[in-house]
């Protein structure tokens, strides 16, 4: 039996080498929408899908093989490195990751631990050695940013304002720096450990750092994300960077050491190379127009396309994750006119 043929076509729009159609995957294309997921979800929750390797594998290569994606993106939580630090997470329903013991002082980002990830996470490890073994696609994995990490630990939760989470920034520098410099450290350990395990690219999530300014970011949060990609460039994968109402900062992620700058739905890819980035982007349909009529998807998708095609530096994708409202169908469908399209079109 012939082994089915390795579409690389992600890995290649991510280092701007030629490719024949434009790579398409989605940010929480793996699980709520899907019904077979949500099958699954009414006997385990999350944390118990992501500890068994083969259900979690399941649940990452399903969006694959129904969508016709260019890559795969591994089940799990940002949370997921956090309780091996000693912060104790809950994924809540209907509300998200709660933490009973929120950081308060410096004293408490000093009791924070160091994660080792083959003995802490050995069931993320093991699900993508698994998947390894199964796609043939690249497979995404991905880990949170210090920012969103230490708003959920300063916060307690999610937040609208992530007010706290200043304040302790600008209250306490110190302990900040050292709080960031410790999440730099998990995520640096955490992400490399994946990449060990057969991880063909990386995205970090940085979901809320788009409350800060420019000068916030440079001074507060940028030195580390600069360590953070520095370090993981020697890894010889590629590297995403992805916020949300973050727009602001693209330019600033443009100049970090990483290959594609991910755009939510507020910045076009026009915009973006007009403000002189010249990495891949990745992006950027509101994922709200998924519940519009097909005319509708299309159009938008179409306009996202002609802007993206005038170069290979280009990734189809949402400007954040799928909802749960959302029908399969859609999805599969919109992957196919990408895919037609972009062939039809390309250059």
């Amino acid at each position: 039996m012939t082994q089915p043929t390795f579409n690389d076509t992600f890995l290649k729009a991510c280092r701007g080498e030629a490719h024949d159609h434009v790579p398409v995957w989605y940010m929480r294309q793996a699980g709520r929408s899907q019904p077979e997921y949500r099958k699954i979800k009414e006997k385990y929750s999350l944390f118990e899908i992501t500890h068994q390797p083969e259900l979690c594998a399941y649940v990452t290569k399903l969006p694959v093989d129904q969508y016709n994606n260019d890559a795969a993106i591994l089940y799990k939580d940002i949370m997921t490195p956090l309780p091996a630090i000693g912060v104790d997470v809950e994924i809540k329903s209907g509300i998200g990751p709660v933490i009973d013991n929120p950081i308060r002082s410096k004293g408490d980002v000093e009791k924070l631990g160091m994660i080792n990830p083959e003995e802490d996470v050995p069931y993320v490890l093991d699900t993508i050695k698994l998947l390894r073994e199964q796609l043939t696609v690249p497979l995404i994995s991905f880990g949170g940013a210090p920012f969103t990490l230490a708003s959920y630990m300063i916060e307690g939760g999610p937040s609208k304002n992530y007010n706290k989470t200043k304040a302790f920034m600008y209250a306490e520098p110190e302990a900040w720096h050292m709080l960031m410099d410790k999440l730099g450290d998990v995520t640096i350990t955490y992400v490399k450990s994946q990449i060990a395990a057969g991880a063909q690219a990386i995205q970090i999530f940085d979901s809320w750092v788009g409350a800060l300014n420019v000068a916030d970011y440079r001074a507060f949060v940028k030195p580390v994300m600069n360590r953070i990609f520095t370090e993981l460039r020697k890894e010889n994968v590629p590297l995403i960077m992805f916020g949300v109402g973050a727009s602001h900062l693209a330019n600033e992620w443009n100049d970090l050491p990483l290959d594609v700058v991910g755009l939510d739905w507020r910045l076009s890819v026009n915009e973006a190379r007009e403000r002189g980035i010249q990495k891949t982007v990745q992006g950027n349909l509101d994922p709200a127009i998924l519940l519009a009529p097909w005319n509708v998807i299309e159009e938008r998708a179409k306009a996202i396309l002609d802007q993206g095609m005038q170069s290979d530096n280009f990734i189809f994708n949402l400007g954040h994750g799928v909802f749960p409202e959302v029908n399969p169908d859609t999805l599969r469908r919109l992957t196919a006119f990408v895919h037609e399209y972009s062939a039809k079109h390309s250059r």
